[in-house]
């Protein structure tokens, strides 16, 4: 994932709760999901900003890194520095505005976003001016830590250094069977826990264990189990 700034994170080794006007930055590569919730019914908007590799390329070749020296790969919270939230507030009216953002308009706030997180989190050229790509790795560690992200099979490849042909012939070699099938049902065994242990409901799981729709989460989990979610949250309820 290129870095970028949102609202609320829950990634394989951590979950981070985010309230109004939190400002944060997730390093490139780093798989991570987003639950967003807003207070009893309230609207609400966020801004996020994506730094693609390009435009980072363009940045430092004329704005050299003053240290790129690698740093954890984690979320970073940037706290409420005035200068961030002006830089992100000022993009707000643009929501209002029909058609596309004005390319020449995205690439100066970029700019200034990237040259206020500098002077912000001066550590932060160590993530941003790291254009390495990711090496081969454990494959099936990465895939039991990673699962519940609802990621495209390449993307799932090229994270752990693979073609997705590769991954695709290294994943059958480990696990015997076939990458979505495996994750259907790593997802599914996730989602019966939550059900059935937490007492959480189904429109509360679904999303958190990597399926996008609702319906399809209820269909596969009662082929699966032979009843629905929401007759297991029932059942466990009562």
């Amino acid at each position: 994932m290129a870095d970028s700034w949102g609202d609320q994170d829950h990634s394989g080794e951590a979950s981070y709760k985010l309230g109004a006007g939190s400002i944060f930055l997730i390093p490139r590569n780093h798989v991570a999901s987003f639950l967003n919730y807003s207070g009893e019914g309230r609207l609400h908007k966020s801004v996020t900003m994506h730094l693609t590799v390009p435009m980072l390329e363009r940045f430092y070749a004329s704005h050299p890194p003053v240290a790129a020296v690698p740093v954890p790969v984690r979320v970073m919270d940037l706290g409420k520095h005035p200068l961030l939230e002006s830089c992100l507030s000022s993009l707000i009216p643009y929501f209002d505005v029909q058609g596309a953002f004005p390319a020449n308009i995205a690439e100066l706030k970029l700019v200034e976003a990237v040259s206020i997180l500098r002077l912000v989190e001066p550590a932060v050229d160590g993530i941003l001016a790291n254009f390495e790509e990711p090496g081969k790795i454990d494959l099936a560690a990465f895939m039991e830590k990673n699962y519940m992200s609802n990621l495209p099979m390449e993307r799932f490849g090229y994270l752990t250094g693979r073609s997705l042909s590769t991954f695709q012939r290294d994943f059958k070699r480990i696990f015997h069977t076939t990458p979505q099938r495996w994750l259907t049902r790593k997802r599914l065994e996730l989602a019966h826990y939550k059900l059935e242990e937490k007492k959480e409901r189904p429109v509360d799981v679904f999303l958190d264990v990597g399926f996008e729709d609702l319906s399809h989460f209820s269909y596969a989990f009662k082929k699966c189990f032979g009843y629905s979610p929401a007759e297991l949250a029932e059942r466990a309820r009562t």
